[in-house]
């Protein structure tokens, strides 16, 4: 103090919009988003997510328009799910190449080109019977290694149809090793790995479940990371990389921030961050209620994320963003 007034004012570099923006730590960018898409097999309109306000399973046609203005917004890329009309017990939709999200790659590809990058879920929710992210043994316990053949077959289908980046998200021992060997023998070097190398069992994914409308029976906890664990996060992610990860990735966001945080102090390979289901229902469902400012929400839900140290965010908000950040 001097004179009876503070010597250091921080106050000083709040004062208007115009310095607030020029010390600014931590940036968010339309090269940052990525926006998760469903893709519903004989849609004739867009089906509503009612959990998910605003979200839609997508026609063919829809998709290309929503993958079309995602290009033109300047997104990092687009992650594809594909719903399929009919499931099995061992997901063989996965494999089909005029299966449902192998034929949304193809259309994501022609529309948008070299514009944007089109990504894949690889990973057999969607497309099992039973709901589980790999096949079955007798006992009915999710079979790690026969689900690995298929995670292997599933990568190349997905680069043949033209991903730049496919996403394993099933949580299987190897998968990613499994893969990059299945594509590197397929001829496709330059596909993406972006491994949900951590991924956590959590109740925040539940209006996931309608979207994809999931058949599961029973939960993921066999397969998925418990919420207590942190230093499993890092294990999980050194193993990933040592298997040919070209991308990790921690989901969820918000309620393991610290996650994202670790991973990113850890790992010299790019971070991604899912701004899931469960979190994005949360902001929707206190603005419509009137209890929070939505877009303010928004952009604060999505730069804590950046700023816990994810260089790109998947989020369902990812065209609205960039709308909101250029009115900012």
């Amino acid at each position: 103090m001097s004179g009876g007034f503070p010597e250091v004012r921080p106050r000083r570099l709040r004062s208007s919009a115009a310095v607030r923006r020029l010390v600014a730590e931590t940036t968010l960018e339309p090269r940052q988003l990525i926006l998760p898409m469903f893709i519903r097999e004989g849609a004739r309109e867009p089906i509503a997510i009612k959990s998910m306000p605003g979200v839609v399973q997508h026609t063919r046609d829809t998709a290309r328009k929503a993958i079309a203005e995602a290009a033109q917004l300047g997104l990092g890329g687009v992650m594809l799910f594909g719903i399929p009309a009919v499931k099995d017990e061992v997901g063989s939709g996965s494999l089909d190449p005029d299966g449902i999200l192998n034929v949304a790659i193809r259309d994501a590809v022609s529309e948008a080109g070299d514009a944007l990058l089109v990504m894949s879920d690889l990973c057999l929710d969607e497309f099992t019977s039973h709901g589980h992210c790999g096949v079955l043994d007798s006992s009915g316990r999710v079979d790690n290694d026969a689900t690995l053949s298929i995670y292997a077959e599933m990568g190349v289908a997905q680069a043949s149809a033209g991903a730049h980046v496919v996403g394993p998200s099933g949580m299987m021992d190897g998968q990613v090793g499994a893969i990059r060997t299945a594509l590197d023998a397929a001829g496709h070097l330059d596909t993406v790995i972006l491994a949900y190398a951590v991924k956590y069992a959590s109740a925040f994914f539940g209006p996931f479940r309608e979207a994809v409308d999931s058949s599961l029976q029973g939960d993921r906890k066999t397969y998925q990371q418990d919420s207590a664990n942190a230093r499993d996060a890092i294990r999980e992610v050194d193993l990933d990389i040592a298997e040919g990860a070209d991308i990790v990735m921690v989901k969820p966001a918000l309620a393991y921030l610290d996650i994202i945080r670790q991973v990113r102090d850890h790992v010299n390979v790019p971070v991604a961050a899912y701004n899931i289901s469960g979190e994005y229902a949360m902001v929707e469902a206190a603005a419509a209620n009137g209890w929070i400012d939505r877009d303010r929400a928004i952009l604060e839900t999505l730069t804590s994320i950046r700023r816990a140290g994810a260089d790109t965010i998947l989020t369902y908000w990812a065209a609205e963003a960039v709308h909101l950040l250029n009115h900012h």
